[in-house]
């Protein structure tokens, strides 16, 4: 997965709570277990009428959002169903990092896996941040995961706090297959040694 240092882009503000996982991407979407061209489904049923057209008002159709690569929205992100392609639509569509006050744990878990950045702010920050948003267009936040801070234009910084080892994942853009390959050399080694010792237990290698 790519990895994440520092990120400095436009805000979308999703200005709602308990966002959950069959709005991020709903169930139409979810036949493929391919990342990519998943970014049509993101938010379809708020992004779109029932005729297929843009709904009016919606944060991603508004045209200074264009190219949003942060997303903030209110309490509980990610709740609902577990489906791993919740992220992988928000990654598709181009955003890097989420902020919130708060997340489901599993789709907080799997943002992480798939080398995108959930950051829990207080909500008073969180407030802060979205009247400033709406005061100024093409509004940007520097997101640096090493300092783990986000930092506004007028140089205010709030701390956020994230989990070392997730850190360092993202911090050289390894998810847990490449970190398991970093040991196969031993890995192979202890399975021989098993064969060896115990070669009743593997009958169909023999």
């Amino acid at each position: 997965m790519d990895a994440f240092t520092t990120l400095k882009g436009i805000i979308a503000p999703l200005d709602r709570v308990n966002v959950d996982t069959d709005q991020i991407i709903p169930k139409q979407y979810l036949k493929t277990i391919k990342r990519t061209g998943m970014r049509e489904g993101l938010f379809s049923d708020w992004r779109y009428t029932s005729d297929g057209n843009p709904q009016d008002g919606f944060v991603l159709n508004q045209r200074r959002y264009e190219g949003a690569s942060i997303l903030m929205a209110r309490d509980n992100f990610g709740c609902g169903s577990s489906r791993e392609h919740a992220p992988w639509a928000l990654l598709d569509y181009g955003f890097r990092c989420v902020i919130a006050p708060s997340f489901a744990d599993i789709f907080f878990g799997n943002c992480f896996k798939n080398g995108m950045l959930p950051v829990v702010l207080k909500n008073e920050e969180v407030d802060q941040l979205f009247k400033e948003v709406e005061a100024q267009p093409g509004y940007q936040l520097t997101v640096d995961l090493a300092a783990q801070t986000v930092s506004t234009p007028r140089g205010t910084s709030f701390h956020f706090d994230v989990d070392p080892f997730r850190k360092d994942c993202l911090l050289n853009g390894s998810d847990e297959i490449e970190l398991t390959l970093q040991y196969e050399t031993d890995i192979s080694a202890y399975e021989q040694r098993r064969k060896d010792e115990a070669p009743w237990l593997f009958p169909d290698l023999q």
